[in-house]
């Protein structure tokens, strides 16, 4: 079972949040706020925060900037991860993953599950990696960022949780850019 070690230092990281959504701007931004306040209460360091449109291209741009910005360890988007025509978010990660975390979808799945029943089977909610950052995308809707954060995120983004966490290997996810 997973536990909080007190006796290992905790690591703040770097996080950039991006929202997705043609109709909403940083007022009515509710997901995003919430991913705000809960990373910055755990410790964590808020490194940027955008909004863009449902655009694959500008979507995919910015996660690319910020992989390649040492400044940001991780990017949180919420938005863009449902069914319908305008739903591209998943789809830019991918454009820019160097691996997927497959099970980052299915454990997000099953914490949904508990919360929203059978409707938890139309999010395409997904992690990867890319350039030695850890991207996540989460629905748009303020429950389902609570819940991401809540039950996965805010475990494996500390240095201190057990068995075993993101933070831990940091250092070698871009290793093989060494190995020349």
């Amino acid at each position: 079972m997973s536990r909080i070690d007190e006796t290992i230092a905790f690591i703040p990281t770097r996080i950039a949040v991006l929202t997705v959504s043609d109709s909403r701007g940083l007022a009515e931004d509710r997901s995003g706020d919430v991913l705000v306040q809960r990373l910055t209460e755990a410790g964590h360091v808020l490194a940027d925060r955008k909004i863009l449109p449902d655009e694959r291209a500008e979507i995919a741009e910015q996660l690319r900037a910020w992989c390649a910005d040492p400044q940001i360890d991780v990017v949180i988007s919420t938005g863009g991860t449902g069914l319908t025509g305008r739903d591209v978010t998943v789809e830019a990660h991918r454009d820019v993953y160097e691996k997927e975390i497959e099970a980052f979808g299915t454990v997000f799945t099953i914490v949904s599950m508990k919360k929203i029943g059978t409707s938890a089977v139309q999010s395409r909610a997904t992690g990867g990696v890319a350039q030695g950052t850890y991207l996540f995308a989460l629905p748009g809707s303020p429950g389902a960022c609570k819940d991401a954060w809540d039950e996965i995120l805010a475990f494996q983004l500390d240095m201190r949780h057990r068995p075993c966490n993101f933070v831990e290997i940091f250092p070698r996810l871009d290793e093989k850019l060494r190995r020349k």
